[in-house]
């Protein structure tokens, strides 16, 4: 060799701050479950049971627009050979757990009200938030959106975050799980500080441990495009989400009513934005709310049944796993083109992982498809996320000759460290 010792460590000497800091940044998806939806509904009408509740009202809507399996392929586009699969899952789902996450909206849901009206609802919700906390009826995710941080509004919506923790707190004790609070319409960095800061007060005054209140940026205006990275520095480690708003984010851009949807192309740029600043930082990414609502006579539901899925299946492809839902006859769609979406690739999935195991990460080629090891991690993610909303079972799952607990490991290197242990190498 040329070089030394001396020439080799002045080179890997220079590398070794910044390969940590982008380490620190870019750590890996969050080995927690995501959420695939989130309900979207306003704060004064609220209840600890509303998310059982909707599950009824979806029941019921999909009962009388889709009575059966082939109504509602027909109706949706289901590929036929997974039709009454997908049928008995939705129903299954509806029962079980109609609402993954959902949001008690302050912002657009809810409107400008006299300030003692909207006192009495932050409270008024957080006490529906106990309840639903000891009578075990709230969903697995959580959380407020308050109204953005603006010059009319930004005393109006900490007033609004105050009153609401405060009560929760008096009344339950603790958060609920997975509890979040959204921060909509952010135009400049001083917003998601103010946030943050905000959090940093109330923690000791609500005896809270230092970091358990975290928040989710509203991605719907122009002006957070360019600031996205500098966002997640001035969130200090408590921004766990990023949602897109399509209808503002659209109307921010000048784009007419009658042209505002979920797959403009407007609407695609800036989640490509979104997926290149939070990529591998793990922040959830979640697409917005298609705005037609299955309402009316049942052409009309199945009208408004495709639309949905259609925008469903466009995020999914580009990368968004979850997305809003406004209306209880939206929850069967959602979670048709979801399961839909994971059952039409199980097969190939299942086959490319069972190999990738087999040769302990060793890059194998399955047909016309080549891997490499951070696609059996993506593969792993495939099958985590099937299985967390309920579009696979356990045992499609085990076909992939994963236990449970490597399944649950959630990480791919450290499936093949424990397989490789065993052998003995």
């Amino acid at each position: 060799m040329t070089l030394n010792d001396a020439d080799i460590r002045r080179v890997t000497g220079l590398l070794e701050k910044p390969l940590a800091d982008l380490a620190a940044r870019f750590p890996g998806e969050s080995d927690r479950r995501q959420p695939v939806q989130t309900v979207y509904g306003g704060a004064h009408l609220f209840k600890s049971d509303t998310a059982p509740r909707l599950g009824v009202l979806a029941l019921k809507a999909l009962s009388e627009n889709a009575p059966d399996a082939s109504t509602f392929a027909e109706a949706i586009g289901l590929p036929a050979q997974h039709a009454q699969t997908i049928y008995a899952r939705v129903v299954d789902k509806l029962k079980r757990e109609p609402v993954e996450d959902f949001r008690i909206d302050f912002e657009d849901g809810y409107g400008n009200r006299p300030d003692d009206e909207e006192d009495h609802h932050a409270q008024l919700a957080a006490r529906e938030v106990a309840a639903g906390m000891r009578n075990g009826t709230l969903p697995p995710f959580i959380g407020i959106r308050i109204k953005p941080f603006s010059q009319e509004l930004t005393r109006r919506s900490i007033r609004t975050l105050d009153g609401f923790l405060t009560t929760l707190l008096s009344e339950g004790g603790k958060l609920p799980a997975n509890f979040v609070v959204t921060l909509p319409k952010i135009q400049v960095l001083e917003q998601v500080t103010a946030l943050a800061d905000l959090f940093d007060a109330l923690e000791p005054k609500l005896m809270l441990k230092p970091g358990s209140l975290k928040f989710e940026f509203m991605i719907e205006v122009i002006q957070s495009i360019p600031m996205l990275g500098r966002m997640l520095d001035a969130a200090r480690g408590r921004v766990v989400a990023a949602h897109f708003g399509t209808y503002d984010y659209t109307a921010s851009c000048n784009i007419t009513a009658a042209e505002q949807r979920m797959d403009h192309p407007s609407c695609d740029f800036a989640r490509q934005n979104m997926q290149v600043a939070y990529s591998g930082t793990g922040l959830w990414l979640s697409d917005g709310a298609t705005n037609v609502m299955p309402i009316g006579d049942r052409a009309t539901v199945h009208r408004a049944w495709r639309l949905h899925v259609d925008h469903i299946r466009h995020s999914l492809v580009n990368g968004f796993y979850q997305g809003w839902d406004l209306n209880p006859a939206q929850l069967p769609t959602r979670y048709a083109a979801v399961f839909s979406f994971f059952l039409e690739g199980l097969a190939a999935a299942t086959e490319r992982l069972r190999n990738f195991i087999q040769k302990a990460g060793q890059a194998t080629l399955v047909g016309d498809v080549f891997d490499d090891a951070a696609t059996g991690q993506g593969l792993l993610n495939y099958f985590l996320r099937a299985l967390n909303c309920g579009a696979i079972t356990e045992n499609e799952a085990l076909a992939t000759g994963l236990t449970l607990e490597e399944l649950r490991s959630r990480s791919f290197v450290r499936i093949l460290r424990g397989r490789r242990a065993a052998a003995g190498r």
